[in-house]
């Protein structure tokens, strides 16, 4: 998920505003949240095979089994709308006029409820292809689940490290509530964003490809997000050095983008 850049209308006191609508906006981002921490929790079930009735190895509910073809276009179709959704939403330009429309303070929390949604539909829809690409037993699959719960462990750490509240909106809604401006994006390089750029896009591919028994379905899912990862990435980072300009562009240069490796001196 992108990291939130502040629209400018935000800057206006909120306390000059009735109480009535900044405690909406607060209601209305907190129960985003909670529902953003359910899709995750289940997203977390869905792909790893376990805890929930639904996953990326199965079909969806009451619907029967798919063939290949149905299969990739309603799944391909899903994967493609986040994608939209994310690569509209997330940009500044969108930002500016949207928020002639919502109110700035709910801005964050509707990018994140229109994921939660298209996350939903995703899981719920997903037809299968059970095929069986690799499948592992014992100590491989001790292993292959261990570095899938890193994966996870590592993109939640990413959002607290980036601030968590802010990232999905609920930071936003809160100091509005309180009639506190909203806090400029700063650009800090904290623990393991001091060796990688986008710990929370490494963590989210770690736990995509690491499951002992890979299907054709869940191999659809994981490479076909990797692609947009790779994409994304080079979009955002157009942002971020826009918006922190030649800080960004040093860290660039001295961090790597998604492998923690050594990069030689210059």
């Amino acid at each position: 998920m992108t990291p939130p850049t502040t629209p400018a209308a935000l800057t206006a006191p909120a306390l000059t505003r009735p109480l009535a609508g900044r405690l909406a906006s607060l209601l209305y981002g907190a129960t985003v949240y909670a529902l953003f921490l359910a899709t995750f929790l289940y997203l977390v079930g869905w792909v790893a095979g376990a805890f929930v009735p639904k996953h990326v190895d199965g079909g969806a509910a009451g619907v029967p089994a798919a063939s290949t073809l149905e299969a990739l276009l309603v799944n391909g179709a899903f994967l493609g709308l986040f994608a939209l959704q994310h690569a509209v939403m997330a940009r500044r330009g969108f930002k500016e006029r949207w928020t002639r429309v919502v109110p700035p303070q709910v801005e964050r929390s509707t990018f994140v409820l229109a994921t939660c949604a298209v996350l939903i539909g995703m899981v719920w829809n997903w037809r299968a292809l059970p095929q069986v690409v690799w499948h592992v037993d014992g100590a491989g699959a001790v292993a292959l689940w261990t570095l899938s719960g890193l994966g996870w462990g590592i993109v939640l750490l990413s959002t607290f490290l980036i601030d968590h509240f802010e990232l999905f909106g609920l930071r936003q809604v809160v100091r509005h509530f309180r009639g506190l401006d909203a806090e400029p994006p700063k650009f800090r390089e904290r623990w393991i964003y001091r060796f990688v750029r986008h710990p929370l896009m490494l963590g989210f591919l770690i736990a995509f490809w690491s499951t002992p028994h890979m299907t054709v379905g869940h191999l659809f899912f994981a490479a076909t997000v990797t692609v947009y990862i790779l994409i994304a990435l080079q979009i955002e980072e157009r942002d971020l050095v826009t918006a922190h300009g030649d800080a960004y562009r040093d860290y660039r240069r001295r961090v790597p983008m998604l492998v923690p490796l050594p990069r030689r001196a210059a």
